[in-house]
C-alpha cells in the first residue's frame, strides 16, 4: 500500500514560528537528502512573459520532460528555495498510497516548488497557486509535505495525487494545508504529519473539496467528517514512519521541550498502541538561527535513539553515520540502521530566515550549505541576489566533474576525509565551520544596517557583494581545511603544532608525530571480539 520505504531516508524539515524566534523571525529548515545528488544553488531571474509563453516542465529528479504550461505574466527573482518577496519553500517526500500515484501528471514536486516561489508573494499565496496548478494539470509525483513560509506565516501543505486512471477518479489531487501557530515549532521528515484537521477554519486550514471524500470513495474512510485523519487514511505511519522518519521531528521538539519522553514510544516506532506525536509544539525558549543550525545538525546525541559510536558499525573512530541503504539482511533477518536528521547524503541544505519588519531585499536570509550540514558552514545568500558566488554555480562542474573552484566538490572532499575518522578529525572541521558561522553573525547587524542606508539598487548591490564575499571566502577556507587534514593526520598519527603552526625539532625537521592508536572504546570491543588472538603471551 505505501511508496515510503524508497523515499524513507529521503529529506529533513523544521519550522519555526515568528513568535517562537528569538529575533521574531520565521524560520524554516530543508536537508536535500539524494544520494550523491549534485545541485548548484538554483537562480530564476525576474521576469516577464507575453501572451502564450509556455514552461517546459522537467522532472526534478530526472530530468524527464513532462511537458509545458503557461507562463505567469510576471515571474518573481528566486534563489536557492527562497524568492525575492522572502517565500520560502521545502519538502520532504513521504510516498503514501501507491495507487495514488498519477504518472499522467503534468508537474512533479521538485517543479512545483519552483513554480510557486516564481510566482507569489506570500506564503498564502503560494499554496493557492500550487494547488491549482496541480487541479488543473495533475500532480506527478508521490505523496509530499511542503514547507511554505514567508516574514509572517508558516504552514505546512500535504499533497498526493488522485491515481492514474480517469475511469475511477476525474479528480487529479488531494490536498491539506495548515498554518503552524507563530509561537509553536513544527518538522517533518518523510512521514506525513497532519492528521485530524478542523473543518471550519479558513484562517488557519484549508484542504481541497475532496479531501475526506476521495478516502470515502476508495473505501479509506467511512466514519465522521470531523475524525477524519489524513495521514491515517493516506499515509499511515508504519515502524520506519516513525523510527525512520518521525524520530527526527521528535528529537528536534526534544531539544526544545520538556516532557518528550512521552512520545519516545512513538519515535521508536515498535509500539503500534503508542501515544502519537502532536503536529506543533511551543518550545521552551525562542530558537535563534544558530539553534535551528545545530539542530541540522543532530545525531539523536543524549537520547534513547542515540547512534551507538563505539559499536562496530562507528568503526575506529567512532562516526555518528551510517551506510545506506537503511536495511539490511543478515541470516535472513532484516535490520536497520537509525536515521538522524544529519546524514552523509546530503546533497544541500538551508536555514532560511524571513524578518518582515525588514526591507524585503534585506529581510530574506537564506544560510545556505552544499553539503551535510553537519560537515558545512551555512553561509548568508540574501533573497535579492541576482549574482551568484562561483563556488555555488561552478561551470564545468556537475556529478561527474570534480572541481577545486565549488563548495560541493570541496566540501565533501573535506567530509569524507572526516567520515571514517570522526572522532579524531571532527573537532579540527568543527572549530573552522563554527568560526566562520560566529563570524556571519556578528558582521550581520553592520551589514544590514549599512544597506538600509541606501537605495534600492545600491542595497541589492551591497548584499549581492557581500554573499559572494563570505562564500568565496569559505570555500578557500575550506580548501586550507583539506590541505591542514592531510598534513595533521597523515597516515593515521597526528603532528604536533602551537599556535595553529606545526611544529619542527631543534634540527629543523617536522616534530615527532603521535601514534594515538585505537580509541579505548574500539580497543575493548575488538578484544571482545578476537578474544586472546591478539593477546601478548604473560
Amino acid at each position: 500500500m505505501l511508496v515510503a520505504t524508497a523515499y524513507a531516508t529521503a529529506c529533513t524539515n523544521f519550522i519555526v514560528g515568528k513568535k517562537a524566534s528569538a529575533d521574531g523571525s520565521v524560520i524554516c529548515t530543508y536537508n536535500a537528502d539524494s544520494y550523491g545528488q549534485f545541485m548548484n544553488l538554483c537562480h530564476y531571474p525576474a521576469a516577464k512573459h507575453k501572451k502564450g509563453d509556455m514552461r517546459k516542465i522537467y522532472e526534478w529528479d530526472s530530468n524527464k520532460y513532462l511537458g509545458e504550461i503557461p507562463e505567469a505574466a510576471e515571474t518573481y527573482n528566486v534563489v536557492g528555495n527562497i524568492n525575492e518577496w522572502q517565500v520560502t519553500i521545502g519538502e520532504t517526500t513521504y510516498g503514501g498510497r501507491e495507487e495514488m500515484v498519477d504518472s499522467t501528471g503534468l508537474i512533479d514536486y521538485g517543479s512545483l516548488i519552483y513554480i510557486g516561489l516564481q510566482r507569489s508573494k506570500t506564503a498564502r499565496e503560494a499554496i493557492g497557486i500550487m494547488t491549482s496548478l496541480v487541479e488543473q494539470y495533475g500532480y506527478y509525483s508521490e505523496g509530499e509535505t511542503f514547507t511554505i513560509c514567508d516574514p509572517n506565516e508558516a504552514w505546512i501543505l500535504e499533497m498526493q495525487g488522485c491515481g492514474p486512471d480517469r475511469r475511477v477518479s476525474k479528480e487529479r489531487v488531494v490536498w491539506v494545508a495548515r498554518r503552524i501557530p507563530d509561537e509553536a515549532i513544527c518538522g517533518h521528515a518523510n512521514q506525513s504529519r497532519i492528521g485530524r484537521f478542523p473543518l471550519n477554519d479558513k484562517e488557519n486550514t484549508l484542504y481541497s473539496k475532496n479531501a475526506i471524500k476521495y478516502a470515502r470513495r476508495m473505501g479509506w474512510y467511512s466514519g465522521r467528517d470531523e475524525d477524519f485523519s489524513w495521514k491515517l487514511a493516506y499515509a499511515f505511519p508504519d515502524f520506519s514512519g516513525r523510527r525512520i522518519c518521525d524520530a527526527r521531528v521528535w528529537s528536534f521538539f526534544n531539544h526544545h521541550v520538556k516532557g518528550m519522553d512521552r512520545y519516545l514510544p512513538w519515535a521508536l516506532g515498535k509500539d503500534k498502541d503508542a501515544e502519537d506525536m502532536p503536529l506543533w509544539v511551543v518550545p521552551e525558549r525562542k530558537l535563534s538561527v544558530a539553534d535551528v543550525m545545530a539542530d541540522m545538525r543532530d545525531h539523536y546525541e543524549g537520547t534513547a535513539l542515540a547512534i551507538d559510536s563505539a559499536d562496530i558499525g562507528g568503526g575506529i573512530w567512532q562516526m555518528p553515520y551510517r551506510p545506506t541503504p537503511l536495511y539490511y539482511t543478515v541470516d535472513g533477518r532484516k535490520y536497520f540502521n537509525e536515521r538522524p536528521t544529519s546524514t552523509q547524503q546530503t546533497s544541500w541544505s538551508f536555514v532560511s530566515q524571513m524578518r518582515s519588519w525588514l526591507p524585503r531585499q534585506v529581510g530574506g536570509c537564506f544560510w545556505f550549505g552544499n553539503d551535510d550540514g553537519n560537515m558545512v558552514a551555512y553561509t548568508p545568500i540574501y533573497c535579492s541576489m541576482t549574482r551568484l558566488p562561483e563556488c555555488y554555480d561552478t561551470p564545468g562542474a556537475d556529478e561527474l566533474n570534480f572541481s577545486l573552484k565549488n563548495a560541493f566538490w570541496v566540501e565533501n572532499m573535506v567530509a569524507n576525509m572526516v567520515y571514517p575518522r570522526y572522532s579524531q578529525m571532527f573537532p579540527s572541521l568543527q572549530a573552522v565551520r563554527d568560526s566562520l558561522e560566529q563570524a556571519y553573525f556578528r558582521q550581520q547587524p553592520a551589514v544590514e544596517a549599512e544597506a538600509l542606508q541606501m537605495s534600492g539598487d545600491e542595497m541589492q548591490r551591497h548584499l549581492n557583494d557581500y554573499s559572494i564575499r563570505q562564500a568565496q571566502q569559505m570555500l578557500a577556507r575550506w580548501r586550507q581545511l583539506a590541505v591542514y587534514l592531510v598534513v595533521k593526520y597523515n597516515d593515521m598519527t597526528v603532528r604536533p603544532e602551537k599556535d595553529g603552526v606545526f611544529t619542527r625539532n631543534r634540527y629543523g625537521l617536522g616534530s615527532k608525530v603521535e601514534r594515538p592508536g585505537y580509541p579505548a572504546p574500539f580497543a575493548r570491543r575488538l578484544v571482545e571480539q578476537s578474544g586472546d588472538r591478539y593477546a601478548m603471551p604473560e
